[in-house]
């Protein structure tokens, strides 16, 4: 018998869209997910690019399509522990971690209010803090609350269950295992920025005022650590001159072999941010060579053409501070003019690019892949299939078309097993 079900693995928007194509031409789709929303990275974006508008409003037509379609049932906090059989008749082990909030949930916030312990806020990167019990983010899907059991103060602390009229708090729930069948797999956990602090000659971490490009992305978001102000994290000063570092780890043999495709335009949309809030501001970029394939050429140009901002084609070498004003002092060479540059700037942000969840989290299953972590274009276990940033860099758009081509495979190979 050959199960018609298909996995997708993996919430954010190739997840997504997998789940609602394959679904709505009828075929039963299980999605699971290891954060506690659905969305993935496409919610702590501010804009996309090139037409500067929120992604919040893509992800809830998504969201509608899941909550409205019966064939679709999705799992938050899992984790897909193993996948046994063959094309067609997959047996999959899915761990379903605590929440310690059920379905009760109404997300009223007073939980929260009485929480009298604080987390480092990981939805924004560490630059703020939440309760123990807080909300992922102001978007969430499931909109529920979630406490964090490393930052919660444990069975002695009851004020949130106390002050909760729902009886939303389950401080005993535990995690479970649960099995399922299906006829094909879609792998699709996306990506994480690179580790900026591998990079020790740029200083993240050791100087405040080095931040990375995700870092900014939710600075410049209403919803994030400074409510949309682009300040300098030392001291909360704003800000009269910026640097853009492109290629930060990308394109180099002792870190990422690979070109992200999507630093330079995220980069170039974030120059518009600074622009917007700061008319005078001084702004660098220093770069390889820009990236802005068709349409997007527009976009590059008109940046180009913003008042004090200034491209400066060679890769910094070097990112040092000036302790007495916390200052950061780039040290580059302009390729164009052959001169060694060393120019002095209120906050610098580095370009890092996209490392696939598989180069840290691979496939429980047989699975090939480059040396960056990306999975090989062939699969190894037929019936099982990469989607969106798990297979190559990709922007959004392109990660959405990526996924619909995952969809039909995952279908065709279903089929294929039927008919076969």
């Amino acid at each position: 018998m050959v199960n018609n079900s298909i996995l997708v693995v993996g919430g954010g928007i190739s997840g997504l869209t997998t789940a609602v194509e394959a679904a709505e031409v009828g075929y039963e789709v299980f999605l699971v997910e290891k954060n506690s929303y659905l969305g993935g990275k496409v919610t702590q974006i501010n804009q996309y690019f090139p037409k500067l508008c929120p992604p919040n409003c893509g992800l809830e037509i998504n969201f509608k399509r899941i909550k409205s379609n019966p064939k679709i049932r999705f799992y938050t906090l899992a984790e897909v522990e193993n996948i046994s059989g063959r094309e067609g008749d997959f047996d999959v082990t899915i761990k379903l971690n605590p929440r310690y909030v059920n379905e009760n949930c109404t997300a009223c916030g007073k939980c929260a209010e009485a929480c009298p312990v604080e987390r480092s806020n990981d939805f924004n990167y560490g630059m703020d803090k939440t309760k123990a019990i807080y909300l992922p983010h102001e978007f969430a899907f499931p909109m529920k609350y979630i406490i964090d059991p490393k930052a919660c103060a444990g069975n002695g602390c009851t004020k949130c269950a106390d002050v909760c009229q729902y009886n939303a708090i389950e401080p005993g729930m535990e995690a479970k295992t649960v099995t399922i069948k299906v006829g094909s797999v879609v792998w699709a956990t996306g990506w994480n920025p690179y580790d900026a602090a591998k990079i020790s000659c740029y200083g993240f971490g050791t100087y405040p005022n080095v931040i990375t490009n995700v870092m900014l992305e939710r600075m410049a978001a209403v919803n994030g650590p400074t409510k949309g102000k682009i300040v300098r994290p030392s001291d909360g000063k704003e800000i009269k001159s910026i640097a853009f570092v492109q290629c930060a780890g990308s394109r180099d043999e002792n870190h990422l072999h690979t070109c992200s495709t999507v630093c330079c335009m995220a980069s170039l949309k974030q120059v518009t941010y600074v622009r917007k809030q700061y008319p005078d501001a001084k702004i660098v970029v220093y770069y390889i060579d820009i990236r802005s394939r068709g349409k997007h050429e527009d976009f590059y140009v008109k940046v180009q053409n913003e008042a004090n901002a200034v491209f400066i084609k060679g890769k910094a070498g070097e990112i040092k501070e000036d302790p007495s004003n916390n200052n950061l002092i780039v040290i580059a060479e302009d390729q164009t003019s052959q001169v060694l540059t060393e120019e002095q700037y209120d906050m610098v942000v580095l370009a890092t690019g996209m490392q696939p969840a598989t180069a840290a989290a691979q496939v429980p299953a047989e699975m090939t892949y480059d040396e960056d972590g990306f999975l090989a274009s062939d699969p190894v276990t037929p019936g099982i299939y990469g989607a969106g940033c798990v297979n190559k860099p990709l922007d959004v758009a392109a990660a959405v078309q990526d996924a619909t081509a995952a969809a039909l495979k995952a279908i065709q190979s279903v089929r294929r097993q039927n008919n076969g």
